[in-house]
């Protein structure tokens, strides 16, 4: 069996001179097991015929939002889609993605599809550097679309430079890699992920934050993904991408990640606690700058409210994270406690490779009976999978607990 057996991979082909190259794309991926179906714009038609991608993908290509072989193709296509891939993709198309425009079938399926969108850019020299494409693809990126960057080589112009579509087995690699791990389905599953730090404003140049990078929710979220689920990220500020197939609403104060969180809490069926958010802010932030008196200051802190805490009763499997700097288990296991979770993920910060803003975590994962699974160090994805594994393994024999 190929490693995208029983996948279907949406193609979409735009107007590129290397439109060609989809051919052998549409080869490779098939000869890895997966289903294709090809949409073509119309400019892309000038490139490369419909009735040979009919004949090498063994479906009909679907070229208009009206269709007279698919009632509503655009929504069928977008719903059974595992992948979308847009090869090549022009800066045109690119522009009309990143504004939302929705004027023929490909443009049309992307605004109606969740599943992850892998982009391949072919385009002349100089237009992959030019201001406003790279705009366009900050947006996209920001959306979760994961982009297999062009290469530099000749182009059809005749000139050299980057812009040459990447190499047609490097993009089928890519999305190979997607697919290859073994891994429970959550194709069922809304995931509600929390992460980064909050930042709680002093004035209007300062504020109090953490350490936090984001990477170790920006992992979850990844490989929630990635493994099927819908995806709502709420991050505060990071400089991380989104991850492909992932919905992200940024945030910046504990308020702000409460207000998000209990408006996407009802939709999710499991939900994950990875942000550090600040325990504190300032009681009254001042609308100017602090100025320096010479005299000592004083900043009257109070609690941040709890937002776990505040979520009340649902059917939701709840996930938290405590990093600690003393007495790990005890106090992770009160705080699993005092706020009713599933299983709690508890690493002590001081300890080498497990503090914020390193790639490794080393962590103990603590169940609803206060069982103890410790964990060896590893990079934060590897324990995004472990912690996804055992909380399928939960959900699926609550009475089993971690192993």
């Amino acid at each position: 069996m190929g490693k995208m057996t029983g996948k279907i991979i949406v193609l979409g082909i735009t107007g590129s001179i290397a439109a060609y190259k989809s051919l052998h794309i549409l080869r490779d991926l098939k000869a890895l097991g997966a289903e294709v179906r090809i949409v073509l714009t119309r400019s892309a038609e000038h490139f490369v015929p419909p009735l040979t991608l009919k004949v090498f993908s063994g479906h009909p290509v679907y070229t208009s939002l009206f269709e007279p072989e698919r009632e509503m193709a655009h929504l069928q296509l977008a719903e059974e889609a595992d992948l979308v891939l847009i090869a090549p993709a022009t800066a045109h198309f690119i522009a009309k993605m990143a504004l939302g425009l929705a004027d023929d079938l490909l443009s049309t399926l992307l605004l109606a599809t969740r599943a992850p969108l892998f982009i391949a850019p072919a385009m002349d020299l100089g237009m992959w550097d030019h201001p406003t494409v790279k705009k366009h693809v900050a947006q996209l990126r920001k959306r979760g679309a994961a982009f297999i960057e062009p290469e530099c080589g000749p182009l059809a112009s005749g000139k050299e430079g980057q812009g040459r579509l990447a190499e047609e087995k490097k993009i089928v690699a890519r999305l190979a890699d997607f697919f290859s791990m073994a891994h429970p389905d959550y194709s069922d599953e809304v995931v509600l992920i929390t992460a980064g730090p909050t930042q709680e404003p002093i004035d209007p140049v300062r504020f109090i934050s953490n350490r936090s990078s984001g990477k170790m929710g920006y992992a979850l979220a990844k490989t929630a993904a990635q493994w099927g689920g819908r995806v709502i990220l709420i991050s505060g500020p990071t400089h991380l991408d989104v991850p492909v197939g992932v919905e992200r609403i940024s945030v910046r104060t504990a308020e702000e990640m409460r207000a998000a969180f209990m408006h996407a809490l009802p939709e999710s069926s499991l939900v994950i606690m990875a942000a550090a958010v600040s325990d504190f802010r300032a009681a009254h932030s001042c609308d100017q700058k602090l100025k320096k008196t010479g005299k000592a200051t004083s900043i009257l802190l109070e609690e941040t409210e709890d937002i776990i805490a505040g979520r009340g009763e649902g059917s939701q499997f709840v996930v938290g994270f405590a990093a600690e700097t003393e007495n790990l288990l005890e106090n992770a296991k009160a705080k699993r406690r005092g706020k009713n979770l599933d299983l709690i993920v508890a690493n002590d910060v001081t300890e080498a490779g497990a503090g914020f803003d390193v790639e490794t975590n080393i962590a103990h994962l603590i169940d609803s009976a206060d069982q103890v699974l410790s964990l060896p160090k590893m990079s934060k994805v590897d324990l995004a999978q472990k912690i996804l594994i055992e909380i399928a393994k939960m959900k699926s024999a609550p009475a089993r607990g971690i192993s």
